[in-house]
């Protein structure tokens, strides 16, 4: 049985994994880019949008690999509101997005199933966390279950003891508003104890497990 990780999720260095005023134009919020800083130059994240070349991080390669299975929020499909972005809309990736595995949104609003380029295919998960944790499970046999953002989405996970590792990067960048991830979080009493530590120029990496 796999486990059920959060990899290479971005964090300021005042606690916030999306900037505020999250939308069409500022898909992780204004200033939410910047937490993303440490991934962009990298291998991994240059092949994920068709480019050679790129510098090499094992955050970044595990960050996207060893998962059979990907569990995403609302908004990490599409932006906020009612229309999912137009009626054409297919996710934020284009035609072949980088999980290259069963990907399953939660929502409120139900949608017949999106099969994209690459092996991925949009499920759309409407009965709640539970649901997609089992039916991500089921999808991903021996490999891990990543829980891929938003930060309500990993708050969710957090706090329901579903999450057995998770990897941060502290990116030296102030918010000041947004999306807290840890805000009213005992993460000792819930089990979590900071295993590794990494300083790198642009972000410090941390691992939490329990």
């Amino acid at each position: 049985m796999g486990k059920v990780r959060v990899a290479g999720f971005g964090v300021s260095a005042d606690g916030y994994g999306a900037g505020p005023d999250q939308g069409l134009e500022h898909p992780l919020g204004k200033g939410g880019l910047g937490l993303h800083n440490w991934f962009f130059p990298t291998r991994a994240f240059r092949s994920m949008i068709g480019q050679d070349g790129g510098t090499e991080d094992r955050f970044a390669d595990a960050a996207m690999e060893g998962f059979g299975a990907f569990i995403l929020g609302r908004n990490m499909f599409g932006p906020a509101g009612d229309n999912w972005g137009g009626p054409d809309w297919k996710g934020w990736w284009g035609d072949n997005p980088p999980y290259h595995a069963p990907t399953f949104i939660l929502t409120h609003q139900a949608r017949a199933p999106i099969v994209m380029e690459g092996g991925t295919t949009f499920y759309f998960v409407t009965d709640g966390i539970e649901s997609a944790l089992a039916q991500a499970k089921a999808a991903a046999g021996d490999r891990d279950v990543k829980i891929g953002g938003g930060v309500s989405t990993v708050r969710q996970y957090l706090l329901a003891g579903a999450i057995d590792a998770i990897h941060l990067a502290l990116s030296p960048v102030l918010l000041g508003r947004g999306e807290s991830l840890f805000s009213g979080i005992d993460l000792p009493g819930l089990g979590y104890r900071v295993t590794e530590t990494v300083p790198m120029e642009l972000a410090t990496h941390l691992v939490l497990t329990r």
